[in-house]
């Protein structure tokens, strides 16, 4: 029996499993850490092409030791996201449970820090629609940045309570749902995890698991995708929750195939038998973790999503905004609070929906604001796929780079005067504004490199 891990969890493993303890115990307690990535697609970078692909996840890949990614300006660019390798295969699921060539819309629920949203978006065509809901207001700024990072224009972000998907009835192709658990499948990773988990936290995650899927069930239409995950072992938050839910609801479990070298676990749940993926680190490069997928049969109302009010931007100030764009032909300029955001042109009626029903953090690309006959360009038109490839670039070194992530003093010789893109290897990291005698740098505040040690 391990001398770390909870003698309960570990009798719990073996009766309901069959797990291979001395396998199971030796993976956590060998100290072995594992790290992977996966690549943004939409900002390709050669960094990574070396590495061992992760098998489910087409752009995931493991890497030999960590580096300091906070001193990697492609990563505050936004061509990698640091993530798990067992949660990359939700690629899988969403790729075997919902048509990806159709116009989908996507809620991701429990969203933050942006790992499964990024990875989502990565998947979706530029019509279709992404939702990341963060509950906690404090998780919600990252989840922003993670996804302004990313690039689409296709996203948006909301801080609301599962409850207040009820009155979005019918509306999500698809609901991603990776609810707070007990996090046992983080032990090795975090070993402060260990002391923080218990029989009854186990037991109250699993009541606040029902309840966020209770709540979100009816967001979801006809013939939709429910896609259930959790970074736990447990049976009460896993197999039992999939049960939970077949009893509950008109569900249908939906199995997902496997190659037998990737060494996931299929397991049915007692009652329903409906299909569930087990990780363990004995078994696989990865972290524990389970997912499982339904299909809903229950006839559901259609969504009322009325007609998009008429446009209000004045056309001198689109024209103005437009020649900053890469492409504008299929999107649309909408003014919000005085700050001006690109969405998708078939998006303008669902953001109006969105509104008048959620509390909404970012709107697909935030532009900036019109401050006399400029614009004032935002943050997040500098690392998005809009930004226009007309603007002025200035490629910086690695050391300037940082300098310029720190907000450090930055001299550069250019004859470029007025709004920048500062890029490292041709990818923008931010604005700068360069006058005569000085440059001025506009790298956001809150989201600056801080640690001195970066150099």
């Amino acid at each position: 029996m391990s001398s770390k891990l909870p003698p309960a969890f570990i009798r719990s493993l073996i009766e309901h499993y069959n797990i291979e303890e001395e396998e199971f115990i030796s993976s956590h307690e060998s100290g072995e850490q594992l790290t992977s990535v996966r690549i943004n697609p939409f900002k390709p970078s050669n960094l990574f092409n070396a590495e061992e692909q992760v098998p489910w996840c087409g752009n995931g890949r493991y890497l030999k030791e960590r580096p300091s990614f906070t001193a990697d300006p492609l990563f505050h660019a936004g061509c990698y996201y640091v993530q798990e390798a067992s949660s990359m295969f939700l690629e899988q699921v969403l790729k075997h449970s919902a048509n990806l060539s159709e116009n989908l819309r996507v809620l991701d629920l429990c969203a933050a820090p942006g790992g499964k949203s990024t990875l989502i978006s990565s998947l979706l065509n530029k019509n279709s629609l992404l939702l990341a809901n963060e509950i906690i207001k404090t998780r919600v700024p990252v989840l922003c940045d993670n996804l302004s990072k990313w690039g689409p224009e296709n996203t948006y972000v909301s801080n609301n309570d599962p409850k207040d998907f009820k009155r979005l009835e019918g509306y999500f192709d698809v609901i991603v749902a990776d609810a707070p658990c007990s996090g046992s499948g983080m032990f090795r990773k975090d070993p402060a995890a260990i002391n923080e988990w218990s029989e009854s936290a186990v037991e109250l995650c699993s009541q606040r698991q029902k309840r966020i899927l209770a709540d979100a069930y009816p967001a979801l239409k006809q013939n939709g995708t429910l896609i259930y995950s959790t970074c736990s072992y447990s049976k009460q938050e896993n197999e039992e929750i999939s049960d939970w839910l077949c009893e509950e609801f008109d569900l249908s479990p939906i199995q997902i195939p496997l190659k037998p070298e990737w060494g996931i676990i299929e397991t049915l749940s007692d009652k329903h038998k409906c299909f569930g993926y087990r990780f363990y680190p004995h078994k696989v490069k990865g972290e524990g973790f389970f997912i499982a997928a339904f299909r809903k049969n229950q006839l559901t109302a259609s969504p009322h999503i009325k007609r998009a009010k008429e446009n209000s931007v004045n056309v001198k100030i689109e024209d103005l905004i437009r020649r900053w764009l890469k492409h504008t032909e299929d999107v649309r300029i909408v003014n919000l609070n005085d700050e001006y955001f690109a969405i998708p042109g078939r998006h303008e009626a669902d953001l109006q929906y969105l509104q008048s029903n959620l509390y909404l953090k970012k709107s697909g690309v935030r532009i900036g604001k019109i401050m006399g006959k400029d614009l004032v360009p935002n943050h997040e038109l500098a690392i998005s796929l809009l930004a226009g490839s007309v603007l002025p670039e200035i490629n910086l070194s690695r050391e300037q780079s940082i300098a310029y992530l720190k907000r450090d003093e930055l001299r550069i010789e250019s004859d470029i005067r007025g709004w920048a893109l500062m890029c490292f290897q041709g990818h923008p990291m931010g604005w700068a504004k360069i006058l005569d005698n000085r440059l001025n740098n506009y790298f956001p505040k809150e989201i600056r490199i801080t640690n001195p040690n970066v150099v």
